[in-house]
C-alpha cells in the first residue's frame, strides 16, 4: 500500500472514530470567529497542512471535544486560526508567507481575547504545520537563517509580555522536529520563556514528522492524533492548568 493511500485510510478511520464520539454524546459547538461572549476557556487552534474540517481541523475538534467533556458547566470556545495551511512547499516565498500570516493571525486572536475578555483562560494549540504556527506565535525574536534574510521584515514580532498571564496552556500535536525544521531551512521552533513551562508536546513514536527523522513525506502514524488518546491526555493537561 502506498504512503498516500495509507494516509487516506487513516484519515477515514479518524473521521469515523471522531463521528462516533460525537454521536456518543460529546457536544461540539461550531468554532467562533471571536470570543466576544467571554467564555470561561478559549481554544485558539491552528490546523495541519490541508487538514480536513477547517477552521480547527480534525485534531483540533478531537482536542476541543475532549476538553469540553472534562469541563462540565464551563463554556469552551473553539477558534480556528484563519490561514491556508498550504501544501505548496515548492513555492518557498509563498509558503513562508502562509506560515507567517498564520502566526500573526494566531497572535491577533490571542491579543484580542486577552484585551476584551481578561477573565477568559486561553489555550493555544496546533497540529503539524499548525504546531509550527502556534510555536512561533509564542516565540521571542525568531532567528532567521542567513539564506532567508530577505524575509526578515515579514517575521512576526513577539507577543506583548502582559499577554502571557492570560494563556493557561500551549498544546502542540506533532510539531516538526529540529531535524525536520533544519532540513527545510526554517527557523527553529522555540517556545518563548513565558510559555515554556505551560507547553505540552505530543509526538507518536515513529511519526517521521516529529520523531527526528530526515525531512520527507508523513507516514500513517501522523494522522492518528484524533484517535490514539493524546487529545484526551492534552485535555487533562489543560484542565490541570486552569
Amino acid at each position: 500500500m502506498s504512503a498516500m493511500k495509507t494516509i487516506g485510510t487513516r484519515l477515514t478511520v479518524s473521521f469515523l472514530c471522531l463521528f462516533a464520539a460525537l454521536a456518543g454524546g460529546v457536544v461540539m459547538n461550531s468554532p467562533k470567529a471571536s470570543a466576544a461572549t467571554c467564555s470561561d476557556v478559549a481554544v485558539v487552534f491552528a490546523r495541519g497542512t490541508v487538514e480536513p474540517a477547517p477552521p480547527i481541523g480534525l485534531t483540533g475538534q478531537s482536542f476541543v471535544a475532549s476538553l469540553r467533556s472534562q469541563l462540565p458547566g464551563k463554556s469552551v470556545d473553539a477558534i480556528g486560526v484563519n490561514y491556508p495551511a498550504s501544501s505548496n512547499f515548492n513555492d518557498r516565498p509563498k509558503f513562508v508567507r502562509t506560515v507567517t500570516n498564520g502566526v500573526k493571525e494566531a497572535q491577533r486572536q490571542v491579543k484580542t481575547i486577552a484585551a476584551n475578555c481578561p477573565g477568559t483562560r486561553i489555550v493555544l494549540g496546533g497540529y503539524s504545520q499548525g504546531a509550527v504556527v502556534a510555536g512561533y506565535a509564542t516565540s521571542g525574536k525568531i532567528a532567521i537563517p542567513d539564506r532567508y534574510r530577505q524575509y526578515e521584515s515579514e517575521v512576526p514580532a513577539p507577543l506583548p509580555a502582559d499577554v502571557a498571564r492570560h494563556v493557561a496552556a500551549v498544546v502542540l500535536f506533532a510539531p516538526p522536529s529540529d531535524r525536520f525544521i533544519n532540513d527545510i531551512g526554517a527557523p527553529k521552533i522555540r517556545v518563548g520563556a513565558p510559555y515554556e513551562a505551560k507547553t505540552k508536546r505530543y509526538c507518536i513514536p515513529g511519526d517521521t514528522i516529529c520523531n527526528g527523522a530526515p525531512v520527507g513525506q508523513p507516514n500513517g502514524l501522523h494522522v492518528l492524533y484524533t484517535v490514539n488518546g493524546m487529545s484526551l491526555d492534552a485535555a487533562r493537561y489543560v484542565v490541570g492548568r486552569l
